[in-house]
């Protein structure tokens, strides 16, 4: 049977979708701290952003995937530690909440139903150079299995390049943030870590909600 879709992605194409996730971040972030906390901490949280978009790579033909990644993990690394470090662990969901709502207007669907989030987190997990494998592909129901999540590998990488992380596991943010995704297109969420023979990996479902 002929695939109908594809995670394969040019350069140019993974180095877009690093800046749209950048951007999901940081204006969720910014959301939460208008919606949530009235606009309190402006002045460092302007600070922060300055850092966040400060020498960035080209984009276009220009565009380089992996300084990007670079660009994205190390701007994630520091709005991690601004909100960890003002309102605590328990506010990573909140945040999450605010940038799916983003994610929500800016996350094109291509009409495939439940398939389309699922594949977006195939997507990312591509992204790292995760192994996954699209276990179901319906229209109402999907699943993705993540049999090695490579994210645990780049944390190791930028602390040894000298990046201050604030989670002890990346899973402490990322599963808010995936369920939010899936939940602001409509879709149930559904989700299982795991811990294999190939390492730290998860299982993610959506499903049209009853």
């Amino acid at each position: 049977m002929k695939q109908k879709y594809s995670t394969d992605m040019s350069p140019s194409e993974r180095a877009a979708l690093w800046r749209q996730r950048l951007f999901e971040a940081e204006a969720g972030l910014t959301r939460y701290l208008t919606e949530t906390r009235g606009g309190q901490d402006i002045d460092d949280w302007i600070a922060v952003r300055s850092e966040i978009f400060a020498d960035l790579p080209g984009r276009g033909a220009e565009a380089d995937a992996d300084d990007w990644q670079r660009v994205f993990f190390r701007a994630q690394a520091l709005m991690e530690r601004f909100l960890v470090s003002r309102y605590g662990h328990g506010e990573l969901a909140a945040w999450a909440r605010a940038g799916a709502e983003v994610h929500r207007y800016v996350e094109a669907g291509h009409g495939r139903g439940a398939l389309d989030p699922i594949l977006r987190v195939a997507r990312q997990a591509e992204l790292y150079g995760s192994r996954y494998r699209v276990v179901e592909d319906g229209a109402e129901r999907a699943v993705l299995e993540i049999s090695h999540c490579a994210i645990w590998d780049y944390r190791e990488q930028a602390r040894a390049r000298g990046v201050r992380l604030t989670l002890a596991s990346p899973c402490e943010y990322c599963v808010h943030a995936t369920g939010a995704n899936i939940a602001a297109k409509g879709f149930a969420a559904h989700h299982e870590l795991t811990e294999g023979p190939d390492g730290p990996g998860c299982i993610w479902e959506a499903q049209c909600a009853a």
